[in-house]
């Protein structure tokens, strides 16, 4: 599988960055439409050639890794004109020099390969070290998100320095590169400037929980992003944590990071799940769904010693696993998808590796089968491994990410080799959050940096948090090989049940018996009781003039600090319902599948449903050869009706109604239709999800499937077309499996064969009867009006279509839904939270945002009625 990613990067991509695996063609950072925030790892330095160089010792390619270390020195430049993520820079081009680095000297040691070699890897990160340095000068030591490989920082043509804000994680994951680079090279002042920014972030956390939040001011240090997790955003900062102590040695860091381990199983592990809290109020959830980064966690407890909780959380991650195949890169607590991409991403196989290497239990074995099996089935095409772009439909994305080679391949190959399969002792080195490979003895190089520990101010803490580190993994399980078994077997079922139990905590008990909070899906406008309890959690009633009712809450007129809670949660839950009606109006994506020669199902393209015709969701899917119809906007009854009878009909869109296309192929013969769309360059990779509408007439008449593809996906028909000539498709509601005798087959052919099949479309959204998009995709707007937040929905108001994207259980067992923006902004100006529902569908966004400083406010109120009670007591 590595042989067929690595060889694919260099046929078709090297010098490239990345491979685009569906065009097997290079990733070059400007020659393709910019992806946002993902691009700034891309910096013209052969990043996946760099990040896979470890992983070539690990497979025992020692003669192909001497030959990449050659390329590297010889190609790879690193003073590119390019803004690129210091965070990503980091962990994958210095991790991936000096883990290179670190295993040519090895190699070096041992006589036979690299005796050539003379630091020359080292060189290059040290250069690379110092081209990061401009990055930290700020006033607080936390490093700019971004820097200019050439210019630096704050130059005009540099492009970058006027960012304010930071990842907790893009800071606080530097002291294990920098550090080894100091230990290297003798020059401290990069483990100095990476100890600056872990300590920063120690003092800046939230004193009475422990927690860090997501988004920090790199200047003034205030926190942006109050919500506190493991992952995204924060994951690798604790990672970091405990790993500095396992290469350094310093103590400080150990005592830190089981601070914030205590905080974090004590407010975010709710077994089997992990769920974000407010740092200031961490006894409040700050959302109902997680993210893929997490399944990084079990892993990071097994390294600590805590094991039950490793294999709780790890066991439900496999479960969500098997249901969907793949981990969504963000899933409901009640195992819905939530997000649908998977990049391919190696955390869940590096948790499995770190938990068979604990208990030794072949069960892990297994899942790492699953894993292998999964990813050849469904992710395997003609030039590497593609990303998911939809999970459920199994649509795949053009992108190779670099970290597939540098973490997957290492953590299950490691997971599977004897000790004879591997060149080295593997316990001599620390993985750093990339799987790069630092070796232990640096420990005791260059100890020139103060050890003094500067943590501070602990919490007391059970002693019990504090066994097991470093454990000796052959005495965890002594007596019972069974132990992960019995931990394991009552979460087997855990995913399949819709509302498993106990995962919310019930924050009833601090109302010392009083009645339960008002809960949305009760709330009836006419009933006085309620208004008296909205009017006490300080949420008011407006009619408005269109018929709508509108909710606002202002948190400082609640009766009490509890009151004002119980109305945040109302209105949470408001958004949540109000959020789920209009979700349910939404159709899922379909997908188009390429199942004749040369592509034998290896390429999915996502298309968008049409609101009339044969739902494929309902009915088998339809496969046929395509053909086009003429006219190509089948506006008019088609002149060549023998071309389409019985085959696929494909269509531009333009000119008229989409029923009225349905209806003339219909009439032609055709047994389904597709309609690319004739705006040349569009691409489901940046466009929300198209829907085709029905033209306000009845479209019972309409009885053959539609689909509708962008144009990029619909180029991939059509070159396929002007190749191979008959080109059969599958339209159906998700990929089918492949047929294992097209698959042999299809092994079987020429490389001239295949590569031109390896393409692929992705998903496309959005309704509209005809160039009229509808506001129709779920995450740009909701049923509740403008500056306002909405709503939650209970079992029986839901639409129980697994597609859909779903949210928590609620607090008294039953199951509500919640679709947010991670992105969302937490500093608007208003912060009065209002939800309305009526005929028309308005931004929730601003609401939502507003939570934290209502909040704050919350905790203003506590302080003053403490202050009023004091005064009480003195008079």
């Amino acid at each position: 599988m590595f042989d067929h990613a690595y060889g694919n990067y260099m046929e078709h991509a090297y010098p490239a960055d990345e491979l685009m695996p569906l065009t097997c063609r290079g990733r070059i950072r400007g020659e393709e439409p910019s992806r946002g925030d993902v691009d700034d790892a891309l910096g013209k330095f052969s990043l996946t050639l760099i990040d896979s160089l470890d992983t070539l010792v690990v497979l025992n390619k020692t003669k192909e890794f001497e030959d990449a270390v050659k390329k590297v020195l010889r190609d790879v430049n690193l003073d590119n004109d390019v803004v690129v993520s210091v965070f990503e820079t980091n962990i994958r081009v210095l991790g991936g020099l000096l883990g290179g680095h670190s295993l040519a000297i090895m190699l070096k040691e041992k006589g036979e390969y690299m005796q050539w070699y003379n630091d020359e890897l080292l060189q290059m990160a040290k250069q690379l070290g110092y081209k990061l340095l401009p990055a930290f000068n700020t006033t607080s030591g936390l490093p700019y998100p971004r820097i200019n490989l050439k210019f630096g920082i704050r130059k005009p043509e540099a492009r970058t320095g006027t960012e304010t804000d930071t990842c907790t994680a893009c800071a606080g994951t530097l002291i294990l590169e920098f550090a080894a680079l100091s230990r290297f090279t003798g020059a401290t002042i990069f483990e100095e400037y990476a100890r600056k920014a872990l300590d920063f972030l120690w003092e800046k956390r939230q004193r009475s929980s422990n927690l860090v939040g997501v988004t920090i001011n790199i200047h003034t240090g205030d926190w942006v992003r109050k919500d506190s997790g493991v992952g995204a955003g924060i994951d690798s900062y604790y990672e970091y944590l405990l790993k500095a102590y396992v290469l350094l040695g310093d103590d400080s860091f150990l005592e830190r990071f089981n601070t914030h381990y205590d905080a974090i199983m004590r407010y975010i592990s709710q077994p089997p799940l992990l769920l974000d809290v407010h740092i200031h109020k961490p006894m409040l959830n700050a959302r109902t769904w997680m993210d893929a980064l997490l399944a990084f966690f079990p892993g990071l407890q097994v390294l600590k010693g805590d094991i039950r909780p490793a294999i709780e959380t790890h066991e439900m991650l496999y479960q969500v696993i098997k249901k969907h195949n793949f981990l969504p890169e963000a899933f409901t607590t009640d195992f819905r998808v939530h997000w649908a991409q998977h990049p391919l991403r190696p955390e869940f196989a590096e948790s499995t590796y770190f938990l068979y290497k604990a208990t030794g239990d072949p069960y892990y074995l297994e899942v790492g089968k699953t894993l292998i099996e999964n990813l050849n089935k469904y992710a395997r095409v003609p030039c590497g491994f593609a990303a998911m772009k939809d999970v459920r439909t199994g649509s795949h994305e053009d992108r190779m990410d670099s970290f597939f080679l540098a973490e997957m391949f290492k953590y299950l190959y490691l997971l599977f080799a004897d000790k004879e399969d591997i060149i080295f002792d593997i316990e001599d080195y620390i993985f750093t959050t990339e799987a790069h490979l630092l070796p232990l003895w640096l420990s005791t190089t260059n100890q020139s940096v103060s050890k003094k520990s500067t943590t501070s101010e602990y919490i007391e803490l059970d002693d019990s948090n504090f066994d097991w580190t470093c454990p000796n993994t052959q005495i965890l399980f002594p007596n019972d090989p069974l132990y992960a078994q019995s931990i394991r077997e009552p979460l087997k079922n855990v995913v399949d049940k819709s509302c498993p139990r106990g995962v919310i905590r019930v924050e009833e008990s601090f109302r010392s018996g009083s009645r339960p909070p008002l809960r949305a899906r009760d709330f009836m406008a006419t009933n006085p009781e309620h208004l008296e309890i909205l009017k006490k959690m300080g949420v008011s009633l407006i009619h408005l003039k269109d018929g709508r009712v509108q909710l606002v809450q202002h948190a400082i007129q609640a009766a009490s600090s509890i009151d004002a809670e119980d109305g945040l949660r109302f209105m949470q839950e408001m958004i949540e319902l109000s959020s789920q009606q209009q979700k349910e109006q939404q159709l899922p994506p379909r997908a188009v599948q390429i199942v004749s020669h040369p592509f034998f199902g290896r390429v999915v393209l996502t298309a968008g449903p049409a609101q009339f015709g044969l739902d494929l969701s309902k009915h088998k899917e339809t496969r046929g050869f395509v053909a086009s119809s003429k006219p190509y906007n089948g506006c008019s009854e088609l002149t060549n009706p023998e071309a389409v009878m019985g085959k696929i009909a494909l269509l531009v869109r333009g000119q008229c109604m989409f029923a009225e296309k349905a209806r003339n192929i219909q009439n032609a013969g055709a047994i389904g239709g597709i309609v690319i769309d004739d705006n040349e360059g569009s691409s489901s990779d940046t466009a929300p999800l198209f829907q085709m509408a029905g033209d306000g007439k009845d479209t019972d008449d309409i009885k053959i499937p539609m689909l509708f593809l962008f144009s990029k996906e619909g180029s991939i028909i059509l070159d396929a077309i002007r190749e191979y000539e008959e080109v059969e498709v599958l339209l159906s509601d998700k990929a089918k499996d492949r047929d294992p005798e097209t698959e042999n087959e299809s092994q079987n052919q020429s490389a001239e064969q295949t590569t031109p099949g390896s393409q692929e479309v992705d998903l496309v959204a959005g309704a509209s009867p005809e160039d009229s998009p509808l506001n129709s995709h779920p995450e740009a707007s909701s049923p509740a009006a403008a500056d306002s937040a909405a709503a939650s929905a209970s079992p029986s108001q839901q639409n129980s279509d697994p597609t859909e994207n779903h949210g928590p259980p609620g607090f008294d067992g039953e199951c509500t839904y919640l679709d947010e923006d991670e992105e969302q902004s937490e500093t608007e100006e208003d912060s009065s939270p209002n939800v309305s529902w009526g005929k028309e569908a308005q931004p929730m966004h601003p609401i939502l945002a507003n939570w934290n400083e209502d909040m704050e406010a919350i905790e203003m109120m506590e302080k003053e009625m403490k202050k009023r009670e004091m005064m009480k007591g003195e008079l």
